[in-house]
Formats: C-alpha cells, structure tokens, sequence
C-alpha cells in the first residue's frame, strides 16, 4: 500500500469460492467511495475449496489485499481474532465473506466511528433464515443474557466496526473458545448498534 490504512476489513472466510469475488467487488466499491485509504485482510480458516486462490489472485491484483492462511480449520472466531492481529488501520471492520451483512452499511459504521464510537455494531432486525433458526437464535441471546455476567445486545452478530484500540484488547485476551461479540461487549468503552434487514446468502451453502 502507498499509504497507511485508515480502515481494515477483516474478511474470515471457510469454502467461500463461489462468494469471494462478488465479495471483494462489493466491498471495494464501498471502501473506495471513503476516499481514504483501507486494507482488504482475507483470512482463510483451512478451506478446501478454492477460496485461498481466489483469494490469493485478488490480493496479487490489488496491494490493499492481504491474505492470511491458516494451515486447518480453528474456527470463525479464531479467524476474526487473527484478521486483528493483522490489521494495521485506526479502525477495524469485521465482516463475512457471504454478503448476508451488508457492505453498504459501512458507511454509517464509519460516520458513528467519526463520531466517537469505539465500537459499531449490526443489530439483525429481520432475518432471511428458517423459522427455527431465527427461534434458535433469539432463544440463544436472551439465556445467555440470563446467565452472563456483562450481557451482550440482543441479536447482534459479529458484523461490526471496532477501533484499533478495541481490537487490540480484543486480540490479546486469552480465552480460547472466543465469542467476539461477548468480549467486545465486555472491553466497554462507546458502543452504539444500528439495525438492518439480514437478506439471504449470495451464493453457496454457509460453512460456519
């Protein structure tokens, strides 16, 4: 990169070969219409597809890439967690690579962060998923809400924007079967979230 990045998406990917370009074409378009400098951290949790090409060519074409390989699958949240150790921009964006959490969004990620906001997060207000799994997922966060110590947002995912300062705590802590949303919420400092309508996967079948 010529300069250094403001912002930087972290994109935690597992066989997402038939979503990654569109992906990258999406969120290049959003990213460029900052008219500030980001980088693109892919992080390939041990796919067996060819996502880890695919990404590899992208990042050959376009310096703002980088490519991180894990050598087997650890995980979502492990991903998430080395795309921030890797990230260099003030700010950090998590965002996965199956387009059902909207690029188109970031820019009001972005304006809350210019505000003050430590942390922006995604609230799902509608979901695009079977009934039972939308039951399943709002049953989740209101009895983990009931047992935990620091609550978590009600139906919140992992689709947000962290400061730097943020993602370093974040990154350091030790725990070993990490729930970021539950650890973001946890560090404290300005949080706000920002309702949106959670549409269908793009393309292929999710893997996490």
């Amino acid at each position: 990169m010529n300069a250094r990045a403001r912002y930087s998406v972290v994109v935690p990917m597992f066989n997402e070969e038939e979503v990654i370009d569109q992906t990258y074409a999406v969120l290049t378009a959003v990213m460029e219409r900052t008219g500030e400098p980001y980088e693109l951290i892919f992080v390939n949790d041990g796919s067996r597809d060819a996502t880890e090409a695919k990404a590899a060519a992208i990042c050959k074409e376009d310096a703002r890439g980088k490519l991180v390989n894990f050598s087997r699958n650890f995980g979502h949240q492990i991903a998430i967690t080395a795309g921030m150790d890797y990230a260099e921009g003030d700010a950090v964006i998590i965002i996965d690579a199956d387009l059902q959490d909207p690029p188109e969004l970031l820019p009001q990620f972005l304006e809350k962060y210019r505000e003050g906001y430590d942390v922006v997060y995604g609230i799902r207000k509608n979901r695009k998923e079977p009934l039972w799994l939308r039951f399943c997922f709002g049953a989740f966060y209101r009895i983990f809400n009931l047992i935990a110590d620091r609550p978590i947002p009600l139906d919140v995912g992992d689709f947000s924007l962290v400061s730097q300062r943020v993602a370093t705590l974040i990154a350091s802590m030790p725990e070993h079967d990490r729930l970021i949303r539950g650890m973001r919420s946890w560090v404290g400092f300005r949080q706000i979230g920002i309702p949106y309508d959670r549409p269908e996967r793009h393309a292929g079948q999710t893997s996490y």
